[in-house]
């Protein structure tokens, strides 16, 4: 059996990692692409413009949760050096599907696990505070990462601790603390977390797009969301 039918069977129904009580009908993609031409008028280089974008692309089409993402081209990424440290590999493929809603909305475990990692990490653009569980199911190890929660979300979190499937881990953060964004949950399957500890790559370059593709497969295989 590989990986990706793990997940499969795993997850015959969706599995949420956020607001459980909201339905699927209130969820609606996005795209964030660079083939979205009605960004070229929206400052996306600003939380609060890039928030009102969000909020009335909500409201327009009256759901509370827009999700998308996976392996989508961004340009946003260009307003920080943390994605651009050399010119000639920029990173901007995203690698995880974001999950958009307000701030404070409840996280909750894709599967059992132990926590394996968090930190927050402050860089300009970066996850803010995030949360790696470790999984272990048959011969197959593997990690999830929550990405852009509050700060009170890493608080009272222990090394190993064990956490339920769909136990809230934690809480959407503010722009003050997630990385300056939107309240957005950065959701992300990891096959090999490369000795990496409460953090791990969330957008690549177009050169290492094969691997990353094949260590970071599509989240839509569990949450069952189509885009």
């Amino acid at each position: 059996m590989n990986f990706e039918k793990l997940l499969l069977n795993l997850c015959p129904n969706p599995v949420k990692v956020i607001a459980p009580q909201i339905g699927v009908e209130s969820y609606i993609s996005i795209d964030l692409s660079t083939q979205n031409t009605s960004l070229n008028t929206n400052d996306l280089r600003s939380s609060s413009s890039f928030s009102n974008y969000i909020n009335a692309y909500l409201e327009s089409h009256s759901k509370q949760i827009a999700y998308g993402g996976y392996l989508e081209r961004r340009l946003l990424y260009s307003r920080s050096i943390h994605f651009n440290t050399n010119k000639n590999h920029e990173r901007d493929i995203h690698l995880g599907i974001d999950l958009w809603c307000v701030v404070n909305t409840a996280v909750t475990a894709a599967f059992y696990g132990r926590i394996h990692s968090f930190k927050n990490n402050t860089n300009f653009g970066d996850y803010g505070p995030t949360i790696i569980i470790e999984h272990q199911f048959d011969e197959f190890q593997f990690f999830t990462l929550y990405g852009h929660l509050s700060l009170a979300s890493i608080t009272d979190l222990e090394l190993g601790q064990h956490i339920k499937a769909g136990e809230v881990i934690g809480f959407l953060g503010s722009s003050k603390v997630n990385g300056d964004y939107p309240p957005h949950l950065h959701f992300q399957i990891i096959k090999d977390l490369q000795g990496n500890f409460g953090d791990y790559p969330g957008v690549c370059n177009s050169k290492s797009i094969d691997f990353y593709k094949n260590n970071c497969p599509d989240p839509s295989l569990v949450l069952k969301l189509e885009g």
